[in-house]
This record gives C-alpha cells, structure tokens and sequence, in this order.
C-alpha cells in the first residue's frame, strides 16, 4: 500500500515536471532543483507511519468483528430453527 502511494506521487511530480514548456525550464546551476509547487514529501514521518498503521488494524480488527458477529448470529438463528422444529 505504501509502496502504491509513493509510486503515484513520483509519478505525479515527474508528469507535472515533463508538461513545463522547454523554454519555462530553469537552465544552468537551478536546473536541478525543482519549483516550490512541485516538491511534496514522499516518505511518511514516524506519527503519520504510526496513525496509518493504526488505523489500518483498527479497520481490520472492525471488519473481523463484524464477521465474527455475523457468524454468530447465523448459529444463533440456526440453533432456534432447530428447537423450533423439535418442538
């Protein structure tokens, strides 16, 4: 996933680098650094690695109790057909 993010915003800034007109492109020592609008960080710092990741496992952990209860319910409703028909 965080491979896929960083891919597309290196792809974003080179596309947005090829689309400059050759005459706009800085010649000489500057060249090489890119205009303020283009930089975007590409690697996440220690908090925002932290809050993907939990975030990631909080969804995780929701969708597995939600098919946990699911199941749940399923014997529940399986349980009562059961006795029902015992009767």
């Amino acid at each position: 996933m965080r491979s896929s993010i960083i891919t597309a915003a290196l792809l974003a800034v080179l596309g947005s680098a090829v689309a400059l007109p050759a005459s706009a492109a800085p010649i000489g020592p500057g060249a090489v650094a890119a205009p303020a609008g283009l930089v975007s960080t590409v690697q996440m710092d220690r908090m925002e690695r932290h809050m993907m990741r939990r975030r990631m496992e909080h969804r995780m952990m929701r969708h597995r109790m939600e098919r946990h209860m699911m199941h749940r319910e399923m014997r529940h409703r399986m349980m009562r057909r059961e006795m029902m028909h015992r009767m």
